[in-house]
């Protein structure tokens, strides 16, 4: 398993497993599954509310606690000093651990200055061994990253073959901030799986069209999490380091950027506000 190195030193697996969308219910059953196909960092979130079964497969897994690396997310709702310090707290008991890997800011709205002051403290205090950011275009990162004490180790946003984020990784980089994708499989949209160019460039090495976008992704020093709650596919995605994209098939795959999301216009406040309660 490939690993990459956060700005503060601490290693991090470049390949985890997501469960956004996993019902609470399942959720310890898909993460089990996971865990014993071998995937060693799992994303999770508290609006996803599925926290304690991510817990509970990972306290269960036999697994030592060290080598499992726990993503999780503060929802907007507890932004602020004081309620994102608590919610802390709250995400430490339902993931059943005296630490967190990498703890992130959910979103760019509210109170995120305050947000991330707890997440600098708890930082401090050990409850977490990296902290970052999600959902932050660009300007909102610049500005948050300029004006704090611990620069954000990840930022976390859609990142797939039709919404490449090169610019946006390019300012992250910088910071020494890494990109993290969120939904790299576009979730199917825009034909990703029926894709004429990776289905072709799949051929050339054996390998599926999600196969070849994800592999793409890490040859870009993209951190991903894809999700799947088919133990088959979880196997699929987590087979990407046997083979090697060449340059050629590389820039085919970047001509693939649409350079817009797939989900909603940032400019749009309605799919804006929608997003909020949603990502």
């Amino acid at each position: 398993m490939k690993e990459v190195t956060l700005n503060n030193g601490v290693k991090m697996p470049q390949l985890g497993y997501g469960v956004y969308q996993v019902e609470p219910a399942e959720a310890k059953r898909c993460v089990s599954d996971a865990l014993a196909v071998g995937y060693r960092m799992v994303d999770t979130a508290q609006a996803y509310a599925n926290e304690e079964g991510v817990g509970q497969a990972v306290k269960e897994s036999g697994i030592p606690r060290s080598e499992v690396f726990i993503v999780s997310k503060i929802w907007i709702s507890n932004f602020g000093y004081e309620r994102a310090k608590q919610s802390i707290d709250d995400s430490l008991k339902s993931l059943q651990t005296e630490y967190i890997d990498l703890m992130l800011l959910h979103q760019p709205f509210c109170d995120y200055y305050g947000a991330y002051r707890a997440l600098e403290e708890a930082y401090r205090e050990g409850k977490l061994r990296a902290i970052g950011v999600s959902n932050f275009q660009p300007n909102h990162f610049i500005d948050l990253a300029s004006n704090v004490e611990i620069v954000p180790a990840v930022n976390q946003v859609e990142t797939h073959v039709f919404c490449q984020q090169r610019r946006a990784q390019q300012y992250m980089n910088e910071f020494g901030t890494l990109t993290m994708s969120w939904g790299p499989l576009a979730e199917g949209r825009n034909g990703f799986f029926t894709n004429a160019e990776l289905i072709a460039i799949g051929q050339n090495h054996n390998k599926s069209a999600a196969q070849v976008a994800l592999r793409y992704l890490t040859q870009r020093d993209v951190i991903i999490i894809p999700k799947s709650v088919n133990r088959d596919r979880m196997e699929q995605n987590f087979n990407i380091y046997d083979f090697e994209l060449t340059s050629e098939e590389m820039v085919r795959i970047e001509a693939l950027d649409l350079g817009k999301s797939l989900f909603f216009d940032h400019n749009d406040p309605e799919t804006v506000k929608m997003f909020m309660g949603w990502r």
